[in-house]
């Protein structure tokens, strides 16, 4: 890609935030999800250059995640996490910003559209959380995650169908070495704890907050996905009145980075529709 994107800092509803921006025209927001380790960048990295091609894209590391202000224990949660962003949204101006979930982030975009549906245009939900859902083994594993290298390779092999993520050493020694900051570390223990269901339970709408949402809907979802099951999304094109649903075969939880181009073509197309 011959787009190049630098990290910025900035204080967003109290939070010392660091962010990647670039681009020019409509202004889509990423929103990473809450594997350990991750970041706006490792989460994004494939897809916002394409973007920032032909959009003004926005990708911050949510409050406790990658170079982020780290809080208190205890103080993570959606009233943290909607506030960072709709800061943001606010911060800059923008105007129905048109927003990319990743799992943790589709339920962030689901609750923002709830809260400052007057802030967003469009939705894109990709593995959501969000909704009502039984954890999942994939996901309690993600979320009791300790540092090693090989908790670290069984959570690729989770999050991923295809076998060549599953043995690419290079892929699990980068998220690895993500998650032995120290602070990371702690932030990201003190965010999920159990019981678990509890903290999937906490992310959810309820159907008839999903139905109040009005706002333009896309729910993308691996058919394979172990982390959060692709009923997910089911659920959100059903009782969300203006959505649409897209599932990929042989694909687990990380669409952007197994189907990249398939990914980025159904945003682009949602994206540009009238």
């Amino acid at each position: 890609m011959s787009v190049t994107i630098e990290g910025k800092r900035a204080t967003f509803a109290g939070i010392d935030t660091y962010y990647y921006e670039e681009g020019q025209g409509e202004s889509v927001l990423f929103i990473h999800g809450s594997g350990p380790g991750v970041s706006a960048w490792a989460n994004w990295r494939l897809v916002l250059p394409r973007f920032a091609e032909n959009y003004h894209v926005i990708a911050p590391d949510l409050a406790g995640f990658g170079q982020t202000e780290k809080l208190e224990e205890g103080a993570y949660g959606m009233d943290v996490w909607v506030d960072q962003l709709s800061g943001l949204i606010e911060a800059k101006g923008l105007e129905k910003i048109n927003i990319v979930g990743n799992s943790l982030g589709g339920a962030i975009a689901l609750h923002l559209a709830k809260r400052k549906p007057e802030l967003l245009n469009k939705i894109v939900l990709m593995g959501t959380a969000g909704v009502p859902f039984e954890i999942t083994e994939g996901l309690d594993k993600v979320w009791g995650y300790t540092p090693s290298y090989d908790n670290m390779a069984e959570l690729i092999d989770i999050f991923s169908y295809d076998d060549k993520f599953k043995k690419d050493s290079d892929l699990i020694e980068l998220r690895y070495q993500g998650t032995l900051d120290k602070e990371n570390q702690d932030a990201f223990a003190s965010m999920f704890p159990a019981p678990r269901q509890e903290q999937v339970d906490k992310l959810a709408l309820s159907d008839e907050e999903l139905q109040g949402i009005k706002h333009p809907v896309l729910a993308l979802h691996g058919r394979e996905d172990q982390v959060i099951p692709a009923e997910n999304s089911w659920k959100a094109f059903q009782a969300i009145p203006n959505a649409e649903m897209h599932l990929f075969s042989k694909c687990g939880h990380w669409i952007q980075i197994e189907k990249t181009d398939e990914f980025c073509k159904q945003v682009e197309v949602f994206l540009e529709e009238e």
